[in-house]
């Protein structure tokens, strides 16, 4: 259920493309922040004494920036990219973290190299669909590349967060979430002109609770949102993270699907389906690897 949650995010956003990016991306901030809030609550309330750093604040504060990035590129993408594209190049992340390894003190393996290589052959294979009918781009591509290397720092900082300190699950998503949020509102007021009011609900940071974009917004936040993105960290409780970071790569597979049943057009060249196999291929090769608890349980 998680993963074809959030696999559905890519064609809903895409199909909200009368508003612009960022302001999208901001809504489901927004929209996710206030379904974590509750759980936000009865978490914090439970720490008791024991309230966060200045150290933490700012690491959370940090991890939003990287959250925020992270929407704002892969939505922008959406728009400027095929939907089978955007989800394939934005869920490379598993490739990236392979050339952070020496630098975080972890040992890179033959299998790692082997799937970076796979990966980015197919990568490059992939690129040969770009101006394919006009769908396909090479900045779209780009985006959703960027999407995926600042999920990376999510990832780590989540990972330092919640491993060293057990942070409770809610505690660390909301402000962060909440956070991603305001980053993102303050984005498209500086690059699209949204406003903080306006007779357009297309145009305004807080439009999505216009009777007719709740319904869209709401989605997003408890779909993709909460069963998804908590949902992935909720199982981890019983399954091993290894199963739970291959499930998350099918996104793309899944996503396509979803796309193609929901629009009945969703057109996929043959550089695309064998390109994006292999990076498939080398992003599970990558993870079989090995991948601790804690980098599992960081979901963007």
């Amino acid at each position: 259920m998680a993963v074809i949650a959030v696999s559905s995010a890519g064609i809903v956003l895409q199909e909200m493309s009368n508003v612009k990016p960022l302001l999208r991306a901001s809504w489901r901030m927004q929209g996710t922040a206030l379904v974590l809030l509750p759980g936000f609550l009865y978490q914090f309330k439970g720490l008791g004494s024991s309230s966060l750093t200045m150290n933490e604040w700012l690491l959370i504060m940090a991890s939003s920036g990287f959250l925020a990035i992270h929407f704002g590129s892969w939505v922008w993408s959406l728009d400027n990219t095929s939907l089978v594209h955007s989800l394939l190049f934005v869920n490379t992340h598993p490739l990236i973290v392979v050339a952070l390894m020496p630098i975080m003190g972890e040992v890179v393996r033959r299998g790692h190299l082997e799937g970076v290589i796979i990966g980015f052959a197919g990568a490059l294979i992939a690129l040969i669909d770009l101006g394919d009918g006009g769908e396909v781009t090479l900045m779209g591509d780009l985006a959703a590349f960027l999407g995926a290397l600042t999920i990376v720092g999510y990832i780590l900082v989540g990972r330092e967060l919640r491993s060293n300190r057990e942070m409770p699950i809610f505690v660390y998503a909301f402000p962060v979430t909440l956070g991603a949020g305001i980053w993102l509102s303050l984005g498209t007021v500086l690059f699209e002109g949204s406003a903080v009011t306006s007779l357009h609900p297309e145009s305004s940071i807080l439009g999505w609770t216009d009777p007719f974009w709740i319904v869209w917004v709401g989605y997003l936040s408890l779909g993709p949102g909460l069963c998804g993105h908590t949902g992935f960290n909720t199982v981890l409780r019983w399954m091993p993270p290894i199963i739970v970071s291959i499930a998350m790569l099918l996104e793309p597979v899944i996503g396509a699907i979803i796309g193609y049943v929901w629009t009945g057009d969703t057109l996929i060249g043959l550089p695309t389906v064998i390109g994006g196999l292999m990076m498939m291929t080398g992003a599970m090769h990558v993870t079989l690897q090995g991948k601790s608890k804690s980098e599992g349980e960081s979901v963007s």
